[in-house]
């Protein structure tokens, strides 16, 4: 339930978006720009989301820079914090819709969707991706503020 209040939105709640280039340096600028937002707005984040979240948005920048830059040189990171939840989304303007691979243990790469989604099932979260109008995708996450109890 979202339920604000009468008083209105917490002081941490809101949408924050910024684009970057596709290219490596992305990732951990992104990082970075999200972990000093969740600390700026007063996010009352665990410690375990808040390394989860981090990496997730690493990995959703990582495949974004290097699946998606060909069509897509620019992406888009944005978070969205509500009142138990925070919600990271990296959106690019290539059509693929990936899906998260099934491990392969002969494999060295490929399992980051692998990684993002069992890192959101594990805090008792929720993933998915989704078509732009303008025909791109947009790949969330969005996790408890607290860590869910197993």
């Amino acid at each position: 339930m979202d339920e604000t209040g009468p008083a209105g939105p917490l002081p941490y709640e809101g949408v924050w978006r910024f684009t970057a280039p596709a290219v490596d340096a992305s990732v951990p600028q992104a990082r970075h720009a999200v972990r000093d937002l969740l600390t700026r707005q007063g996010v009352p984040v665990s410690d375990d989301v808040a390394h989860a979240l981090l990496l997730i948005v690493s990995e959703l920048v990582t495949n974004a820079v290097r699946h998606a830059a060909v069509l897509s040189p620019v992406l888009a990171v944005e978070v969205a914090v509500g009142p138990e939840w925070v919600r990271v989304a990296v959106e690019d303007e290539h059509p693929y819709r990936p899906t998260a691979l099934e491990t392969d243990h002969g494999r060295t790469g490929g399992r980051g969707l692998l990684l993002v989604r069992e890192m959101t099932r594990e805090a008792g979260g929720a993933c998915d991706v989704v078509h732009t109008a303008s025909g791109g995708k947009v790949i969330w996450a969005a996790l408890p503020l607290k860590h869910a109890l197993s």
